[in-house]
């Protein structure tokens, strides 16, 4: 991983020059500015992780400067204030702006290292927490013990540390952001960022933006491609990826430089790539619709994530994961598996791989009791009714006979109510029954169709 980038804002050179020395002795790498307009240059030209910037200078403030930096969003740089006479409006002001702190000269040397270290490390904090936001998953490993997956992890760990680009392949749902992270925390570029940006949805009028970043009129917003220096940018579905887009995008990559969107001159990157598909890119390739010279750039490494359906050793260790997750996450009840249950789950195919199972299993916590998981809430929320070779999935076979009944008919009207998203009286026709006897048959088996309607809308 690269050190990190630290700009240093100020008009009086003795102290560019201390703390030039001082934090290249921590092992950061440092640029220098005397003034705004020189801070501006140095940062349109590379983006620091972090700028120490003095507040009084002869041209323009470092208020000002802060103020346009900031431009009414949450900077993307943090900053740290420095003045020999500021006050405390001034303080509270930059703090409003989204300075991380503001320091009084004369400078102490083991505070200036201490809230430089602490930015760092909050900033880095507040990027790993918008990704964590976005998916269930709170660990960096794959989830699952299968010969499959142990030997794709071996991969994973033996291409780590290499700077080639790593292509991940697989049906949609396998886990491939996962595995993604998985390669990043693995390697040297673990303490780098890292940036997960969907191909599909970049913006149709100006996809190159987000990428790339933009300069208009002297100001500069950063793309994916430079919040990953450092690090791991993950581009996901590839494939997705209009045509100027992958020209621009192969250019960076071979030149590992690029001109943002309206600039002038080139920025240099230090950036992993892995991107990733659920489509056969070499189909696309030799139907003209992708890049041929982009697709071997990126399928230097390539790793394919087998469907759930190939491993389903892995289902038993996620039915454990996805309950705790939701359980701390949400504060949905926790539900035992039984064995009955978990051999239905293991029969079932899941198309949707880990992605479907992870949903199936949120809608069991949500609208199921709080009791055992039944294997007739599995037959019913799958709408299951025979297996391939014909055998009936129905639950009760080893009850009584008036027992067995009660849970096929539960599993029944359940299924109905979903099917109708709860109408009563269209479960009551396809049944044959009528709607006062409906009633008090549900009402028996404890079923409430308000429940049922809820489950249709999900």
């Amino acid at each position: 991983m690269t050190s990190a980038h630290i700009l240093v804002v100020d008009d009086e050179p003795d102290i560019r020059g201390l703390l030039k020395e001082i934090l290249e002795d921590e092992g950061f790498e440092v640029s220098v500015a005397e003034n705004a307009a020189r801070a501006r240059e140095s940062r349109r030209q590379r983006r620091p992780d972090l700028i120490l910037l003095d507040i009084w200078m002869p041209d323009t403030d470092g208020i000002t400067l802060l103020k346009e930096w900031t431009d009414g969003t949450t900077l993307d740089t943090p900053v740290i204030m420095m003045s020999g006479h500021g006050t405390v409006e001034t303080a509270v002001e930059a703090t409003r702006l989204g300075a991380y702190d503001f320091i009084e000269k004369p400078l102490s040397i083991a505070k200036i290292l201490l809230t430089v270290q602490r930015a760092l490390e909050n900033a880095s904090l507040v990027s790993e927490n918008i990704g964590l936001k976005r998916r269930v998953q709170t660990t960096s490993d794959p989830i699952g013990s299968s010969p499959e997956m142990e030997k794709l992890r071996a991969a994973a760990r033996r291409i780590a540390d290499h700077k080639t680009s790593v292509f991940l392949s697989g049906e949609s749902g396998t886990g491939k952001e996962a595995l993604a992270r998985y390669i990043h925390a693995q390697g040297r570029r673990a303490g780098g960022r890292f940036v997960n940006v969907s191909v599909a949805g970049l913006a149709r009028e100006n996809p190159g933006a987000e990428l790339f970043g933009i300069e208009d009129d002297g100001r500069v917003t950063f793309g994916s491609l430079e919040l990953a220096n450092g690090g791991t940018l993950f581009l996901k579905d590839i494939a997705d990826m209009d045509s100027s887009t992958q020209a621009r995008l192969l250019s960076a990559l071979e030149n590992q430089a690029f001109l943002r969107v309206g600039g002038r001159d080139p920025v240099t990157i230090d950036v992993r790539i892995v991107a990733s598909t659920r489509r056969n890119l070499a189909e696309l390739v030799a139907d003209g619709q992708f890049r041929e010279d982009l697709y071997y750039h990126l399928n230097v490494l390539p790793l394919n994530v087998p469907p759930l359906r190939e491993r389903r050793g892995d289902i038993d260790e996620l039915i454990e994961h996805f309950p705790q997750a939701f359980a701390a996450q949400e504060g949905l009840p926790r539900r035992a598996f039984p064995p009955p249950v978990r051999a239905r789950l293991h029969d079932y195919d899941w198309p949707g791989n880990i992605r479907e199972l992870k949903n199936f299993i949120q809608r069991l916590l949500i609208l199921g009791g709080s009791g055992p998981v039944e294997v007739a809430e599995i037959n019913a929320m799958l709408g299951l009714h025979a297996e391939a070779g014909g055998e009936p999935l129905l639950p009760g076979f080893d009850l009584p006979l008036r027992e067995a009944r009660e849970q096929f008919e539960k599993a029944y009207l359940e299924y109905q109510l979903r099917h109708f998203n709860g109408s009563v009286s269209r479960v009551s026709e396809r049944a044959g029954i009528e709607r006062t006897h409906l009633y008090r048959k549900l009402r028996s088996l404890g079923i409430e169709p308000k429940r049922s309607k809820a489950s249709g809308d999900e």
